[in-house]
């Protein structure tokens, strides 16, 4: 058969299949991506622990260990491909009795094995995040500290109300592009059975040997994907500027 022949066929028969795998590759790049996020901040938070010398035996004890764990999970998860994660924690689950088969069975996308996948991004996310958070956090001036010090503010309350906010608008931009690396890279999850667009696609061409037509529709819909997203982004990049420069010029008018 043409390559028209076998689209008409895919768009036909398994049109269905497609935006189920549409449906899941983008639950795992938002959830990984912003429970990832979330995750991130602690882990930044571990790194970004300080050691004083006047601080109590038992304070040093657990700054350093927090501190080695996220430093050490950092390396790991950044330094090994998320293809191999996805196969050690399959068969890691295997070896304790954990069968994701039996998780939400009968369901053809959103079963056990995306459940599983969720995971898995999720954890791959949160190393990136980590560091992603970590470079907003010294992208802030100190003097904000200082300033909310003066005001009585505790630590905590400086952290999450004054120094976080700021760190997470700066960061914005790289936040995004993690968003986008999850968008493509959720199809490695394939390995373990996860049924986003790419297993979805393997799926038919396998079914009708209609492999080009198969992988060219994917890889149109992946290309459509990240570009809306891009533009997701420079929408909320431009409302952000906007929002930046009115409190500029309401701080310039009060001064005045």
């Amino acid at each position: 058969m043409n390559l028209g022949e076998d689209f008409a066929r895919l768009f036909g028969s398994y049109a269905r299949e497609f935006f189920l795998g549409i449906a899941g590759t983008l639950l795992l790049s938002v959830i990984g991506t912003g429970v990832g996020l979330l995750l991130g901040i602690f882990l930044a938070l571990g790194k970004r622990l300080r050691i004083d010398k006047t601080d109590p035996w038992y304070q040093k004890t657990w700054k350093i260990v927090v501190k080695t764990l996220s430093i050490s999970y950092s390396a790991v998860i950044r330094g090994t491909p998320m293809m191999v994660q996805a196969i050690l924690f399959k068969y890691g689950c295997m070896a304790l009795g954990v069968n994701w088969n039996n998780v939400l069975p009968g369901i053809d996308v959103f079963n056990g094995w995306m459940v599983a996948g969720l995971i898995v991004i999720t954890l791959n996310t949160t190393a990136y995040m980590g560091e992603v958070v970590l470079s907003g956090l010294r992208g802030v001036d100190v003097g904000q500290e200082e300033g909310a010090r003066s005001l009585g503010l505790t630590s905590t309350q400086t952290f999450w109300s004054i120094i976080l906010p700021q760190a997470l608008r700066n960061a914005i931009p790289t936040i995004g592009n993690e968003w986008i690396v999850n968008i493509k890279d959720s199809s490695v999850l394939n390995v373990i059975g996860v049924a986003e667009l790419y297993f979805e696609a393997y799926m038919a061409a396998n079914e009708t040997y209609a492999f080009m037509a198969s992988y060219l529709i994917i890889a149109v819909i992946y290309l459509i994907l990240t570009l809306f997203s891009n533009l997701v982004l420079k929408v909320v990049g431009v409302h952000l500027e906007g929002k930046k420069l009115f409190r500029f010029r309401h701080q310039a008018r009060a001064a005045s």
